[in-house]
């Protein structure tokens, strides 16, 4: 039986995953969200309320430990704002809290150089949200990045930023980018961060590990979706950090070992946002009436995704690069109007049809995307509960993408709030979730 679950994006993130997280999150003692930064926002709305979290863990609303993993890039300023927001909503979050005292920091700079890379002419527009996210993780990996535990460590702390500030200072004026920057005014306000922000941090991993060995059960909530992979996504329009499922004992700090199983979530339709190949777009009407009945805008930029058809290959990929034991299918209400709904079926290159994920991006934006066209239900399932409630096609639909991908389809969400779930009887996610 399992007890720790890895929840995460099947496709390019955007899949639903807060709805699932805060579904899931009361069979759970601890959510621990294990990489990215506030570029991702998972939307949670439970009853006339909505809340877009950044970088608190979804798990936050239902009473649940949440924590910070090291995995993550922290903008502290973005952190305390997304902190005050929901206390002022009256949601406990400082006692219930944990931060890693091995969680990266963004500083100001770090956006000013985002801005710089996606500028630059001759280099792919990535379409990031400018919020610091990839030239933080840069410094990260650059070995130059400053902690959580170097913020809080007054007597260290100004030499290594003062340090840090000097290299993109030296950057700033090579590029002849704006104006000077107030370096020694950034590094008070830090200061000022680090003391409200204290309390909260610790060293995560002890405490996860110890709650590991104590039989608490812990859910690892993924940002972004497996295609956004800094490895195994569409590179270079990618995220900068492991959102696939072998991330989060990284990005948590345990082993392994400590993972029993991995849910994808997926919509029954198919979006991206920002720039890069997306093989089954819609570029007609209908891609537009799929973002129109979707709503789908982006929760923290309000970017308008781009929409396409469910891609089964893409889900196959995913699946063998994450080992999905089932997948939640979100939005399915969306596709209630269509007559017909294309599926890709299979991807076409060159004039074969192939069997693997090209490795870049050119290869990927030459794909023909193969369809089969399924007939639609024209009926409303908006709430509808019941497996058996479902109109037959809806169900011959899901059974149909289930085959396909080879992985259970073991529920599937009916609209935003918490209760309008189907639970499919005989698949293995509920029994993932029994004590």
């Amino acid at each position: 039986m399992a007890k720790n679950i890895v929840v995460l994006g099947a496709q390019w993130g955007d899949e639903g995953k807060g709805k699932v997280v805060d579904l899931l999150a009361p069979h759970f003692d601890i959510v621990v969200r294990y990489q990215g930064g506030h570029n991702a926002g998972h939307t949670v709305r439970i009853q006339d309320r909505q809340f877009i979290l950044k970088l608190v863990p979804s798990g936050i609303l239902c009473g649940k430990l949440a924590v910070i993993g090291n995995g993550l890039v922290v903008d502290p300023a973005a952190l305390l704002e997304e902190i005050e927001a929901l206390e002022a909503a009256g949601v406990e979050v400082r006692g219930r809290l944990r931060i890693s005292n091995r969680a990266h920091v963004i500083f100001p700079f770090h956006r000013m150089l985002e801005r710089i890379t996606e500028a630059r002419p001759g280099r792919p527009a990535i379409g990031t949200t400018s919020r610091g996210i990839g030239p933080c993780y840069e410094d990260k990996v650059a070995r130059r990045g400053i902690r959580m535990a170097d913020l809080l460590d007054r007597e260290n702390f100004r030499q290594l930023y003062d340090a840090l500030a000097e290299d993109k200072e030296i950057v700033r004026r090579a590029f002849q980018i704006g104006d000077p920057i107030d370096f020694a005014a950034i590094r008070a306000r830090y200061e000022d961060y680090a003391e409200q922000l204290r309390p909260m941090v610790c060293d995560t991993a002890k405490l996860l590990n110890e709650a590991i060995r104590a039989g608490r059960r812990i859910l690892f909530e993924g940002a972004q979706g497996t295609m956004l992979d800094v490895d195994h996504g569409t590179y270079p329009f990618v995220t900068s950090s492991s959102a696939a499922a072998g991330g989060a004992p990284i990005g948590a700090g345990v082993p392994p070992t400590a993972v029993h199983a991995v849910v994808g979530v997926a919509k029954a339709y198919l979006t991206r946002v920002g720039a890069g190949p997306f093989p089954s777009e819609a570029l007609d009407e209908r891609g537009e009436a799929l973002r129109r009945l979707g709503a789908e805008f982006g929760a923290v930029t309000g970017r308008p995704r781009r929409c396409g058809w469910f891609d089964i290959p893409l889900l196959r990929y995913t699946s063998m690069i994450n080992g999905f034991d089932s997948l939640v299918m979100t939005k399915l209400d969306v596709l209630d109007p269509f007559d017909e709904i294309p599926v890709c079926v299979a991807y076409r290159l060159a004039g074969r049809e192939i069997d693997e994920m090209p490795a870049t991006h050119r290869g990927l934006s030459a794909i023909e995307p193969v369809y089969e066209v399924l007939p639609g239900w024209r009926s409303p399932t908006t709430g509808l509960t019941r497996y058996e409630d479902l109109p037959q096609r809806a169900r011959d639909y899901l059974n149909f993408l289930e085959e396909r991908i080879g992985v259970e389809i073991g529920c599937i969400s009916t609209g935003p709030e918490r209760e309008q779930t189907v639970w499919r009887p005989g698949r293995k996610l509920p029994r993932l979730l029994e004590n």
